[in-house]
């Protein structure tokens, strides 16, 4: 797992890239800038997704242990019932 700043530093150049291309077609329609910058987005977006995994991981534990530990007190609260 990556660490918050190594994501946030990634998430930057690639915001500063987006602003390159945006600059790029407003000059002008090109298809291949139009398509990294398509791409861009979509990686954009995969690495605010990331942040907030990590993020809640750092906060709350990792996904699966809590999944588990969210099964077994169903299992308890059944078993009560």
């Amino acid at each position: 797992m990556r660490t918050l700043e190594q994501i946030r530093e990634q998430i930057e150049r690639a915001s500063d890239r987006r602003a390159e291309l945006w600059h790029q077609l407003s000059e002008g329609r090109d298809p291949e800038v139009a398509s990294e910058l398509h791409e861009l987005e979509r990686e954009i977006e995969r690495l605010w997704d990331e942040q907030r995994a990590v993020r809640a991981a750092i906060r709350f534990g990792e996904r699966e242990k809590i999944l588990r530990r969210a099964r077994t007190e169903e299992r308890i609260e059944r078993s009560a019932a």
